[in-house]
């Protein structure tokens, strides 16, 4: 009887073991998420149900978190992204006030952050009214922000995926 070992590749932080196979399906859905299992399958030349069974493994990994539709904000009339370092009076204080940034629908992102802020935002918006609304009345008014600085993006460049196969 012949014994094939399969030895995983990539060892992740969380003793999960991913091999190549992963990786490789992983790369083509960060490409197109939209890809039947199928499609997928025929050309890394394994079976569907393969594919299903290690997407199903990485979700419950935590690898996979979900998948989503990529719009273009600025075709519904959102014509701001802004960047907002905020500055807090103490560090600590990142856990309390991400609860109440929640709350705000325009923040898109909140990054706990190393260097001159302690939070990085990113806030979609209308116009600059709008914007001069979410920063005087919503974000800055929270307690324990101190101030805040904005970055107004005028062009988004590249947006991609991170590349989790070697060539």
């Amino acid at each position: 009887m012949l014994k094939i070992l399969k030895k995983p590749i990539y060892k992740m932080a969380s003793d999960s073991n991913i091999d190549k196979l992963d990786l490789q399906i992983l790369s083509m859905l960060m490409q197109d998420a939209q890809q039947p299992f199928t499609e997928i399958a025929k050309k890394l030349i394994v079976s569907g149900g393969t594919v299903h069974v290690r997407m199903k493994k990485l979700k419950d990994m935590g690898v996979v978190k979900g998948s989503h539709l990529e719009i273009d904000p600025s075709e519904l009339g959102y014509d701001i992204c802004a960047f907002v370092g905020v500055f807090l009076e103490k560090g600590s204080f990142y856990k309390e006030i991400v609860d109440e940034l929640v709350a705000i629908p325009e923040i898109t992102e909140i990054h706990y952050t190393t260097g001159r802020y302690s939070v990085f935002l990113k806030i979609i918006c209308r116009n600059t009214k709008e914007l001069r609304h979410i920063l005087n009345d919503k974000v800055q008014p929270i307690s324990n922000i101190q101030r805040t600085e904005t970055f107004i993006s005028l062009e988004e460049s590249i947006v991609r995926p991170i590349k989790v196969l070697e060539e």
